[in-house]
């Protein structure tokens, strides 16, 4: 399926992004924010403990990686699961939903990396018109 027919496909949904009180808007947050998809996108290979993840994204505070967990899990796209064990110890895995919306952050996150040097040339080119803000 081409894009087109995609967004074509798409207006026949029963939700809508672009609707101020859609429920879809706070989901595109949590999967789009810093660090709900680099959270996505880490976890795409295999679960993760609390703190392999911590270590993976790296520059996320314990706290804000609590709350991205907690969004993410609520949304259907994080699975936790906690062994009865001491000390516990509690994995985090994509679900099936959240397998497929990591698969399209790691598209977009690829295209990103392999086109970093157009993006920083066009940034050189902007700030030399600017007066270098």
């Amino acid at each position: 399926m081409d894009t087109t027919q995609e967004l074509t496909e798409a207006d026949d949904l029963p939700y809508n992004v672009f609707a101020k009180a859609c429920p879809s808007r706070g989901t595109l947050e949590h999967v789009t924010g810093r660090w709900g998809g680099l959270t996505l996108c880490a976890l795409f290979e295999g679960s993760l403990r609390f703190n392999e993840l911590r270590r993976r994204v790296d520059g996320v505070s314990e706290k804000m990686l609590s709350q991205t967990l907690h969004a993410l899990e609520r949304d259907g796209l994080v699975h936790r699961e906690a062994q009865p064990t001491n000390p516990p110890r509690v994995d985090y895995e994509l679900t099936p939903l959240g397998h497929a919306v990591a698969e399209r952050l790691l598209a977009l996150v690829h295209l990103l990396e392999g086109r970093m040097d157009d993006v920083l040339a066009a940034r050189e080119r902007y700030d030399g018109m600017r007066g270098g803000l």
